[in-house]
């Protein structure tokens, strides 16, 4: 299998900001987003697009790269141009690497891009679970002292653009485990809006439907009424984004997507998060009743690669 990166670091955005966490980036994404950042993100002839231009001649590995202020933050997960820097491991190779990196009893995992629910990845993520839970089960077979870990996987986060349908192989693990109460699964979903991402019609209310509904058993079970999932929306705060933002939340809520609503000021590096827009749009969400997602992990370690 093909991919980015395999790192640990915080939770930085929505609902689990601050928990430990370890990822594995997916190489590969439907979408490009290049207007984010741009003066004009409506307007493709006048982008600014560094990574179209980086030399990669003594590039070997993404954690080398920059990070990108125009564009797609993660370009280099998806860009043809960044094949060849990408990872090769088995399902095996991965799941180990990733079980080695965990913090003792925080077993949170996620799993981003690129886009981790492009249909062959979630066809290899299906594999890592499944290496993951074999390793868990060894330690507890194994440790005369004790398990180094809790003997399930407690929670695995998918960070989705919401545009690729839930496969059906991917929604009969979410089930099972559900049934048995061995996991929680949760979508981070990221709707792209045209006024920030460039990307046009890019709200899909029932494939988002299909995400929350896969991990209903897993209310059912707890008694709980937790939909298991965010909506977190990128806005600049023009008049624009924010109509574009009530449109989509009123076509998810239509299809029955009952997801709490994030937003997050536009700006990939630690210097953006930092301007006056920031503070305006906090306020603005807040008078919307929405919740506020910073990007923690930014402010501690710049957005760079591997973090």
């Amino acid at each position: 299998m093909l991919y980015s990166e395999i790192f640990r670091s915080i939770q930085g955005e929505g609902i689990y900001t601050g928990v430990p966490t370890v990822w594995l980036r997916m190489f590969g994404c439907n979408l490009e987003c290049n207007g984010f950042g741009q003066k004009d993100p409506t307007d493709p002839a006048s982008y600014v697009l560094p990574y179209q231009e980086i030399d990669l001649t003594d590039i070997t590995v993404p954690e080398e790269l920059p990070v990108f202020s125009y564009g797609c933050d993660s370009s280099y997960s998806w860009s043809k141009k960044f094949k060849k820097l990408q990872r090769k491991g088995t399902p095996e190779e991965v799941a180990k690497e990733l079980y080695d990196m965990m913090y003792d009893s925080k077993t949170h995992i996620a799993f981003t891009g690129g886009e981790p629910m492009m249909k062959a990845a979630q066809k290899n993520i299906i594999k890592v679970i499944h290496e993951i839970k074999k390793l868990f089960k060894a330690e507890n077979e194994w440790n005369y002292y004790g398990p180094k870990y809790n003997n399930v996987i407690t929670n695995i986060t998918f960070e989705t653009n919401g545009t690729r349908p839930i496969e059906k192989d991917m929604w009969n693990l979410i089930m099972a485990d559900s049934c048995t109460q061995e996991t929680e699964y949760f979508f981070s979903v990221s709707p792209k809006i045209f006024s920030t991402s460039g990307e046009k019609d890019r709200i899909c209310p029932d494939i988002v439907k299909g995400y929350q509904d896969a991990c209903g058993m897993f209310d059912q079970y707890q008694g709980s009424k937790d939909p298991q999932g965010q909506l977190k929306f990128v806005c600049n705060g023009t008049d624009q984004s924010w109509d574009e933002i009530e449109d989509a939340v009123a076509s998810f809520r239509h299809s029955g997507v009952l997801y709490p609503i994030w937003i997050m000021p536009v700006g990939a590096t630690e210097e953006s998060q930092n301007k006056d827009h920031v503070s305006r749009i906090a306020e603005q969400t807040m008078d919307r009743g929405y919740n506020v997602a910073a990007r923690v992990h930014c402010y501690i370690w710049g957005n760079q690669i591997g973090t």
